[in-house]
């Protein structure tokens, strides 16, 4: 009887004396040979869930060598914690005899590298001579893939009818998506996150809700360090980027340290990507190394994509909202002239006004999309439906997009086809409009629009007052845009403005490769100890900068000192120790920068009075100047120099120790210590 016809026969028949199935080539052990030609799992287990026999495909799947799995509980070491207490009840029903046998059974394994494989099983029962059962002879075939598969489309569709069936609250959404990915596939934390124009990405949901990895988490997507992860490289690049494992990746080390706290091994990113460029980013974490294969990746992608389309409509419709809310909530337009902060304020009392003055039913106003050359619904008063909210008039459409592009009043008292809404203002019982274009200096900022539901009579006077309140009307608009341009304006400025510094930072980074990645990290280290002592506001942002171009006078050094592989002589060192007194007469000319002088400046004077250029003492040495004294020194030592070796961490420490109330300031060497601590544990 060959094998094949053999398993048929057992499993047909739902159960062998084990005297009968060990017949053929002399049982398992001599026939090892012929079953390793076989694509599938031949596994049997005894009555204690001990493997007694597996063949190579078995082994194969596993990941294992026959001697690991021979003699091993087939439970506790090949079934995922997550479904062995289910699968061994049901084996250890049928050992008893309590449940009838399995014959079919589908469940995954556990491979030693720790990954899951889906394995269908026919199974058959084995007796002895006397009856009793001795073993478990089961062949599996490994469908994870079409297991995979078939998950896959069934998570997408149902993503896909949930994001199109449930309200369009973009949080919600996200979180969907997030939750989703944990659930269905296994990872330890997913998160959403959107690509803002600054740079930074804005995390919008994460599950599980309660990991506390995401808090506080900086993410961007420049070419700062926050921007080199996974995250703001897939933004970037528009594709995918995977990091296999977190403790080998350069790009990760802002993160690093979190991420093993919270035993997150490898990271995956996936970018939105929409029409017009990416709107964010899907990023998803595991606890194991090389978690991520191509199955999985092209999973995450699709998920990624899917959700950028839903997200984005959300979030146009939920921006729309705020903004008609807000436009909505005006009160009165003399105040935004005269200086009111609120200039919702102002077009409320307008539409109320027109109403009111006017003697018409309902008022809109309508507000030119420059970059579409649309008219879009801002706020209205008196309308019974909302339809006209979602409603757009292209730019020479209709009667309102007409008096847009004209640049005058105009009125009609019967609709005709050709106007685009025409199916909303019947529902609306509107008989009469009036449409106002809103100019200011020449620019076509809106349209104001009238309804009656009743025939409207318009004599000059009416247009008079109309004119009037369109006029102040557009003033207040223009007003609102100057503002907002103006806060725009000062937010580039300051971006401007810490560009620059990080430019210069950067500037000697590349001259001396000596400091390289030495600012990123005395700087970090700086701010965690002004912190501890209290200091805040503009005095960290100060701090920061100083810290940055603390070694701006190095530019000034000749490069035969500056990058000098030897230790200096007496008098290159004289002159290396002019590069405070440079950096001071390069920054004291810039005057934002001034009130950051004193690390560059003074970051070497000690507080025994021996230091340079001032040989300043005690606290006669600048606060910021006497912490960054601390973390510079440290920094220096604990990296190498072409001279010298590091030394090791608990070496600088005891160093910095010895030295308190000799070179540094023991206030601020004890805040060092308590922020060294911190980051240990």
């Amino acid at each position: 009887m060959i094998f094949k016809d053999w398993y048929c026969d057992i499993m047909s028949k739902g159960g062998k004396k084990v005297s009968e199935c060990l017949a053929f080539s002399g049982g398992f052990d001599k026939s090892y040979d012929f079953l390793n030609l076989l694509n599938v799992i031949v596994l049997s287990l005894d009555v204690d869930g001990r493997v007694v026999f597996i063949n190579r495909k078995g082994c194969e799947i596993l990941e294992c060598s026959k001697e690991d799995i021979l003699g091993k509980d087939w439970f506790d070491n090949f079934i995922p914690k997550r479904v062995r207490g289910e699968v061994k009840g049901v084996f250890e029903m049928i050992m008893r005899g309590e449940l009838k046998p399995v014959e079919y059974y589908v469940n995954p394994v556990l491979t030693k590298g720790g990954k899951e494989r889906v394995i269908s099983w026919r199974n058959t029962i084995l007796y002895d001579e006397s009856g009793k059962i001795v073993r478990v002879l089961s062949v599996g075939e490994d469908i994870t893939q079409l297991e995979l598969q078939n998950r896959t489309l069934r998570v997408l569709y149902e993503l896909t009818r949930g994001l199109v069936s449930e309200k369009l609250e973009p949080l919600a959404r996200a979180r969907k998506v997030t939750e989703m990915c944990v659930k269905e596939f296994g990872v330890s934390l997913a998160w959403i996150g959107r690509a803002e124009s600054d740079g930074s990405v804005r995390i919008l949901a994460w599950y599980p809700e309660d990991h506390d990895y995401v808090k506080d988490l900086i993410i961007r997507w420049d070419d700062t360090p926050y921007g080199r992860g996974s995250t703001g490289r897939a933004i970037s690049k528009k594709e995918a980027i995977v990091i296999e494992d977190v403790t080998l990746n350069g790009g990760f080390s802002p993160w690093r340290e979190k991420a093993l706290a919270f035993k997150l091994r490898s990271v995956a990113s996936f970018p939105m990507i929409l029409k017009d460029g990416v709107y964010g980013v899907l990023t998803v974490y595991s606890d194991s190394v090389g978690f991520f294969n191509e199955d999985l990746k092209e999973i995450f992608q699709v998920m990624a994509n899917i959700a950028a389309s839903a997200l984005e409509n959300a979030f146009l419709f939920e921006e729309s909202q705020k903004k008609l809310k807000m436009l909505q909530a005006l009160r009165n337009i003399d105040l935004a002239i005269t200086g009111s902060l609120d200039p919702n304020l102002t077009l409320n009392v307008i539409l109320n006004e027109v109403i009111h003055a006017l003697e018409v039913d309902a008022a809109t106003f309508l507000k030119l999309n420059t970059w579409t050359k649309e008219l879009e619904y801002v706020a209205g008063r008196g309308l019974i439906g909302h339809r006209i909210k979602d409603r757009v008039v292209r730019l020479g459409e209709g009667i309102a997009g007409k008096s847009a592009l004209e640049k005058r009043i105009l009125w009609l008292e019967k609709f005709d086809e050709a106007e685009p809404r025409l199916d909303v203002f019947e529902e609306e019982g509107f008989v009469s409009y009036v449409a106002a274009p809103l100019i200011s200096k020449g620019r076509i900022l809106g349209v104001l629009e009238l309804f009656a539901r009743k025939p409207l009579e318009i004599k000059e006077d009416w247009l008079s007052f109309l004119e009037a309140l369109t006029n102040q009307l557009a003033i207040a608009l223009d007003n609102l845009e100057l503002l907002t341009d103006l806060e725009k304006a000062n937010v580039k400025l300051f971006q401007a403005y810490e560009s620059t510094i990080e430019a210069l930072a950067k500037a000697l980074e590349l001259k001396d490769r000596e400091t390289e990645g030495h600012s990123e990290r005395v700087v970090a280290l700086t701010l965690k100890i002004a912190k501890k002592l209290g200091l805040e506001g503009d005095d960290l942002l100060n701090i920061r900068r100083g810290a940055l171009l603390h070694d701006l006078g190095k530019l000034a050094i000749p490069d035969s000192v500056l990058l000098k592989p030897d230790k200096l002589t007496d008098e290159e060192w004289e002159i290396m120790k002019k590069h405070p007194v440079y950096a001071f007469e390069l920054l004291s000319k810039i005057e934002y920068l001034r009130p950051a002088l004193d690390i560059p400046y003074y970051h070497h004077e000690r507080w025994d009075g021996s230091g340079y250029p001032k040989g300043l003492k005690g606290e006669e040495i600048p606060l910021p100047a006497r912490i960054f004294a601390v973390v510079d020194v440290y920094d220096a030592l604990t990296h190498d120099r072409p001279y010298r070796k590091a030394w090791s961490e608990e070496e600088a420490i005891e160093y910095i120790k010895r030295e308190s109330g000799r070179l540094f300031d023991p206030k601020v060497v004890k805040a060092f210590l308590e922020v060294i601590e911190e980051k240990r544990k």
